[in-house]
């Protein structure tokens, strides 16, 4: 069989625009939720978001190119850049032996509305030839593989919510079965607009409070749902003994994935948490071993009342007592709720626990839930033994994925 290594990582943040100041901020309990700036948002339910603040596309990109390009696509580029240049992987891969798994939940929609608003303004003649190839859900994919000249298998997720999740474990199982010797695997988003604001609020998704420091409270008492986030998350994996001979760096190896459906409703959890639990086994019983005292968790935490009393059940029904005995957090109660681009960016947080020895906090968790009794490690970061980490992503259409990280010992 197969290892698989994690050897380079790239981020787009609410509190960062690159991994060191992201997780600077993560373990300082800095959130990056504010006033919405993107649009005018008084007649909106909603006032606040999680935005990518200071992003320079030019760092990435040509002008020219940049016009073309959806906000999500160019989060993507920007991610696999920074993943590309920490690997050090170019030149040292047949191109046909790299491929590019980069989900989005709902890929180019500012790019939809805009166009949209051609249409019945101007008319059809007047909409941009580039509509199209800007909105798809898969050419945040495309355009870093042609950035990087990755000829070798390419295949964006839409699982939701869990599309980073998926994105990587697929990407891994790629290479373990033979089909790549690298993937750059995550998820990007960027729907931070009026349409999807208003659609989230509409179902009851989004937190409505005014208080930024109050509006994502992942199991505390007084949650009441979301804040949409945007950015990008990506990894570089590696087959390991590919890594190895060029002396590449590794933040810890792949050894477990699984995904399950809950099969029940469009948008919300099976309330007895059957599927996202069994997704849970599924991905230790494919990693091969059992959870300990020294396991994190990345949580899900979306901090709407369903997602987080659910999700606890589904950690006790997965691992028991032991439930108990692990470290638990949501780095959503800073970021916000990236949507597609959410499990790329949490892979990156339990995977720098690892190597760091500390583990992020729940920031805003005063008054727990009484029915989410774990450990979710509330307000303050906490130093740890952490040997293996888990990243939960938990999606619309009850979509569940969960990659497992285990720290590289000394070989």
């Amino acid at each position: 069989m197969r290892r698989v290594v994690v050897t380079g990582m790239g981020c787009v943040s609410p509190v960062g625009n690159d991994v060191a100041s992201t997780w600077d901020a993560l373990l300082a309990g800095r959130h990056g939720i504010g006033p919405i700036t993107r649009f005018d948002a008084t007649d909106q339910k909603v006032e606040l978001a999680a935005e990518v603040k200071g992003f320079d596309p030019s760092l990435y990109m040509e002008a020219s190119d940049a016009r073309k390009t959806d906000l999500y696509a160019q989060y993507a580029i920007a991610a696999a850049a920074q993943a590309m240049e920490d690997s050090r992987l170019a030149d040292s891969v047949d191109p046909y032996r790299f491929g590019v798994y980069i989900g989005s939940g709902i890929g180019g929609i500012s790019t939809s509305i805009r166009e949209t608003e051609v249409l019945l303004n101007r008319g059809p003649g007047r909409i941009s030839p580039f509509f199209v190839p800007m909105m798809i859900a898969n050419m945040g994919s495309a355009l870093v593989a042609i950035r990087h000249g990755a000829k070798g298998p390419n295949l964006p997720v839409v699982t939701a919510c869990s599309s980073g999740t998926n994105a990587i474990g697929e990407a891994y199982r790629a290479i373990v079965y033979g089909a790549a010797d690298a993937i750059l695997a995550g998820g990007a988003e960027a729907s931070i607009n009026p349409l999807a604001v208003g659609g989230f609020a509409n179902i009851m998704a989004l937190n409505t409070t005014a208080d930024p420091d109050r509006a994502s409270i992942p199991f505390d008492k007084g949650r009441s749902g979301f804040v949409i986030g945007e950015g990008a998350g990506v990894l570089v994996l590696e087959e390991l003994e590919h890594a190895q001979a060029r002396s590449a760096p590794i933040y810890g190896e792949v050894i477990g994935y699984a995904n399950t459906c809950d099969a029940f409703h469009m948008t919300a959890p099976k309330p007895d948490a059957e599927g996202s639990a069994a997704m849970i086994r599924l991905t230790f019983e494919d990693a091969g071993i059992p959870a300990d005292e020294n396991l994190y968790i990345n949580a899900h935490g979306t901090s709407t009342p369903l997602n987080d009393k659910i999700e606890t059940m589904a950690i006790k029904q997965a691992l028991g007592d032991m439930a108990y005995r692990v470290a638990i957090s949501s780095t959503k109660s800073m970021t916000g709720h990236m949507l597609g681009a959410a499990g790329g960016m949490e892979a990156i947080a339990a995977l720098k626990v690892l190597g760091a020895g500390r583990i992020p906090p729940t920031i805003g968790l005063t008054d727990p839930d009484p029915d989410c009794d774990l450990d979710y490690v509330p307000g303050v970061s906490r130093e740890a033994d952490v040997r293996t980490a888990l990243s939960i992503s938990l999606g619309f259409g009850g979509h569940n994925a969960g990659v497992l990280f285990r720290r590289m010992e000394q070989e």
